[in-house]
């Protein structure tokens, strides 16, 4: 069990206890995050980040921390989010092995690893925590909140449940609600992680680690990131020695990797596997698959979206997403203007799937940054 924590990650106490939605509480908890720019003197120019599954706080390079960050791109002095206007504070979501109270954290009350005896976990949580951060940070109201992928859902429960803490918002490929597809995708991640033998009801160790079942999860995983028609342009049928090998001679092992993109899952997956905890990822890929704004706002999904106050919102997505398709991004645009809000929705042709607003920065770096020039 290891957390995986950046150079230069801050960390911020949670009230203890800490509650959570479905029950059970956390005692001396703590949010992992970090900024960039400067808050000015009528802190109205902070922007928080929310993330997808996997990232961790370092969203671009910092004086504490000079790797580049997962959205290095978008993010810094004269980049499309500029740091020499906004504050910006990116959080770890809660449940996370990257410095964020999770699974793989000590519990303060038996000294060894959560595992599975961590509480529930819900998106509700993970916006309630990064409330907490934005508080202790003396940020009143937030210029805007950008939530990614899952962080789009940790966004809208965020607005949602913390009435006034944002005037505007970007959602960027996320959701009001998981769809089946999703579900189903996310299940079987979550299975193949289960029945890997060295899972072992989530008691493991570096010794005896469900590689294999973290390894099918993440190709599952990248497989609806990306788009066919990107797998498509990118790796054709090409095999993985197109100049020496035979097509019509059997690989030495049987069944064997033979084209270049089963080669790039490979490779992928194997990076992937020891960064994040598999308990980790069973617990936030399950808390995606529970939220529904229907529910939490007690009604269908548009009278909950029209029960968020914003002054003025942006839904993106990329047309080649199947995880998040485009109907939940127009969706989030509907009910937002429905409650009132100046609230846009833009699809974007990115052949890139899910992933495009992390490696599509050309189409999606104007759209925040215009979206921005404008609040």
């Amino acid at each position: 069990m290891t957390e995986f924590i950046p150079p230069g990650t801050r960390f911020h106490p949670l009230p203890s206890p800490f509650a959570m939605k479905r029950g059970g509480e956390l005692q001396g908890a703590r949010m992992a995050f970090e900024t960039w720019g400067q808050l000015n003197a009528s802190g109205d120019n902070a922007i928080l980040i929310l993330t997808g599954l996997s990232p961790d706080a370092h969203a671009a390079r910092s004086a504490d921390n000079a790797e580049p960050g997962w959205w290095e791109a978008m993010l810094g002095p004269g980049r499309y989010i500029d740091t020499h206007r906004w504050f910006v504070v990116c959080v770890n979501t809660l449940g996370s092995c990257k410095g964020s109270t999770g699974p793989a954290s000590i519990d303060p009350a038996s000294g060894e690893p959560y595992r599975l005896d961590f509480p529930q976990l819900s998106i509700e949580d993970a916006a309630d925590a990064a409330h907490e951060v934005i508080r202790a940070l003396g940020i009143e109201s937030l210029a805007c909140v950008i939530g990614n992928s899952m962080g789009g859902m940790t966004s809208l429960a965020f607005l949602l449940r913390h009435p006034g803490a944002a005037r505007t918002h970007i959602n960027i490929s996320g959701s009001a609600q998981a769809l089946p597809f999703s579900i189903a995708i996310r299940s079987l991640q979550r299975e193949a992680i289960r029945l890997d033998p060295n899972w072992n009801n989530g008691v493991y160790d570096d010794a005896t680690y469900p590689e294999s079942g973290m390894r099918m999860a993440r190709k599952l995983g990248v497989i609806t990131y990306r788009s066919a028609l990107e797998w498509d342009g990118r790796f054709g049928r090409v095999r993985l020695d197109q100049q020496s090998q035979d097509p019509d001679q059997p690989d030495e092992e049987p069944f064997g990797l033979e084209f270049q993109v089963e080669s790039y899952l490979e490779g992928h997956a194997r990076r992937f596997v020891r960064r994040f905890d598999p308990n980790c990822y069973l617990y936030l890929s399950r808390s995606m698959d529970w939220f529904d704004l229907a529910e939490l706002a007690g009604g269908d999904v548009l009278t909950g979206l029209a029960r968020i106050k914003v002054e003025k919102a942006l839904a993106i997505g990329a047309t080649t997403d199947i995880l998040f398709p485009l109907q939940q991004q127009q969706q989030i645009a509907d009910g937002l203007r429905a409650g009132g809000a100046d609230a846009q929705f833009l699809p974007l042709d990115s052949p890139q799937g899910h992933d495009a607003f992390l490696v599509d920065i050309e189409r999606f770096g104007p759209a925040v940054a215009g979206f921005l020039a404008d609040i």
